[in-house]
């Protein structure tokens, strides 16, 4: 793995402790990111879900709003993420009776001073982890993840996607 970042973007100032980046000096562009992340469950639980049938309700809204919610929320959940004025939030869950489960992909873009990955993956995250408070009460069974990071585009270090690396 090549590191073109310079050392003035450190999360370290120059004793050792953590600070945030200064941005400042970045050109703004837009900053688009993909992250994707699996439940596996029970198979009566997807059916479950499937059929709109959980004690807490409709699991996949609920699922859909917390991971909204977990990308605008990112600057507060991670310590030296910087808050960012996200423009769109796209969330996708598919629900896959091989697993059984569900996916969840979300893309989140911005025009900023430094990348989305962030909130897109915490968005995935809190998706996830809304599922589970939606059924734990049927199946505390339910496992996360992986959550991973897909794409990435726009500023200095351009486009990266998974499927590079893997290659």
């Amino acid at each position: 793995m090549s590191d073109d970042r310079s050392p003035r973007l450190s999360h370290l100032d120059e004793k050792g402790r953590a600070r945030m980046v200064d941005v400042s000096d970045k050109p703004i562009s837009r900053r688009v990111a993909l992250a994707e992340g699996t439940v596996t469950m029970a198979q009566e639980t997807l059916a479950a879900i499937r059929g709109g049938q959980t004690p807490k309700g409709d699991v996949l809204t609920i699922a859909r709003l917390a991971a909204i919610g977990g990308a605008k929320k990112t600057a507060q959940l991670i310590p030296l993420c910087h808050p960012l004025p996200i423009e769109a939030i796209d969330v996708e869950i598919d629900l896959d009776d091989e697993l059984p489960g569900l996916h969840l992909r979300v893309r989140v873009s911005a025009e900023s001073r430094t990348g989305v990955e962030m909130e897109a993956m915490s968005a995935v995250a809190v998706g996830a982890l809304a599922v589970y408070d939606m059924v734990k009460g049927i199946d505390r069974g339910l496992a996360i993840g992986p959550i991973r990071l897909l794409e990435k585009r726009g500023g200095r270090s351009g486009t990266w996607t998974a499927a590079e690396e893997s290659s």
